[in-house]
């Protein structure tokens, strides 16, 4: 993290003590970060406390070393890896943390260093390949593995969530039973998992896919001892308002109490968005405004990807001396670099007297914006700043998501 830079403009304000408007009160040239330490804690000690079971935090949302070890004092200590460029980072950052390698297809190599380097004992797998790729990696001299916990990905509907995880992993019906004896016979531990999607809406997601995990372990008639419900927890957005998250653990608690599984079973899920979406907001410039279109100095190379790729609307707030008293309209964003692909099509709602020079926060960027970030054409860089305001909504407070659109600098 930077400390602020005379280059962008930034005053030498104390760290800690601003929010998104004393950021652009200092007119920086480069898009800034705004980092909520406070707003990360408290979305875990949410789930650390209230979800019924273990929570792992989904590394890929975002892989920040300083938000991991935020998780880690906050209580979270297990850990979903999707690489073994995520167990590397996830190891080396915390080297207590346990490590569960929840891609359902990974390269062998990748499994024996994970497990004979990392200390990593818990995998998932969707395919009899895969199954035999684990237990011929994490073999000794040709003797098996005997602390495996290995986790059977069911292939479920995403019908409830507002992105889709459905066609690239899981099980096809017809091939659970045969996998889960067979992963029965060579784990320590045997899970199902699932996921339902990006940003599930309705809690029904969960009560569905439990519906498949039980018809599978009666058809396997297999113990199972864990069962990991995936991600899919939703953040707030415009035109996303979801159910309070204890809505979301109890219908997973019911359903998880009425399986056939060992006395001893535990209940996993694997938060990512939910944990990290309200850690950070950037701030933005607008260089240039033609009709209902604004350039701004950060787009879908940056931390917009989602916002250009798949339409993704995040709450917008205008950063003025001057109150606006402009009817709000719907802009769209073009991002910086010389492609046309560089289109966020929103429509994100700011007043309609908006103009180049004036200044942005776009929020709740902590779940994926920082992770996909690239250095396309020349651009990418931003400060990044510790604030200690509100993020623009939180599920996890009494906060209501800003109803204006102008913040007053």
């Amino acid at each position: 993290m930077h400390k602020h830079h005379r280059a962008l403009g930034l005053a030498a304000t104390p760290s800690g003590t601003r929010g998104g408007a004393d950021i652009a009160k200092q007119k920086p040239v480069q898009p800034v970060t705004l980092l909520r330490p406070h707003a990360a804690r408290r979305a875990a000690r949410f789930f650390v406390e209230k979800f019924p079971g273990r929570s792992l935090y989904a590394v890929k949302a975002n892989p920040s070393p300083d938000l991991l070890q935020i998780l880690w004092d906050s209580g979270v200590t297990h850990y979903d890896v999707a690489s073994i460029g995520e167990v590397r980072l996830v190891r080396e950052t915390l080297p207590e943390a346990v490590l569960c390698f929840m891609h359902p297809v990974k390269a062998e190599e990748a499994i024996a260093e994970a497990y004979f380097d990392h200390g990593v004992r818990t995998f998932s797998l969707d395919t009899l390949e895969e199954l035999d790729k684990i237990t011929a990696a994490t073999a000794t001299d040709g003797v098996a593995a005997s602390d495996l916990n290995l986790l059977v990905r069911l292939r479920v509907s995403s019908d409830h969530a507002k992105l889709s995880l459905a066609a690239k992993f899981g099980a096809d019906p017809h091939d659970v039973k045969p996998l889960l004896m067979a992963a029965r016979q060579a784990s320590d531990a045997l899970g199902i998992c699932f996921h339902v999607g990006s940003q599930a809406m309705s809690p029904a997601a969960y009560a569905e896919a439990m519906t498949r995990v039980r018809a599978a372990i009666v058809e396997a008639a297999v113990t199972v001892d864990i069962v990991d419900v995936g991600g899919g927890f939703p953040s707030w957005y415009p035109g996303m308002e979801p159910p309070a998250l204890e809505t979301y653990f109890a219908v997973i608690h019911a359903a998880f109490e009425d399986l056939p599984i060992s006395y001893s079973a535990e209940l996993w899920c694997e938060p990512g968005r939910a944990l990290c979406a309200e850690y950070s907001s950037i701030v933005v410039r607008v260089e240039k405004r033609r009709g209902d279109e604004l350039y701004i100095n950060d787009g879908a190379y940056g931390a917009l990807f989602d916002a250009a790729h798949i339409g993704w609307r995040y709450p917008v707030e205008l950063l003025r001396d001057e109150p606006s008293h402009v009817r709000p309209m719907a802009f769209s964003f073009y991002g910086p670099t010389c492609d046309d692909l560089d289109h966020m099509a929103g429509p994100f709602e700011l007043p309609g007297d908006v103009k180049a020079g004036d200044y942005l926060e776009i929020g709740m960027l902590g779940a994926y914006g920082s992770a996909m970030r690239t250095g396309f054409n020349g651009f990418g860089a931003t400060h990044t700043e510790i604030v200690a305001d509100e993020p623009m909504a939180s599920l996890y407070t009494a906060v209501q998501p800003r109803r204006s659109n102008v913040v007053t600098l």
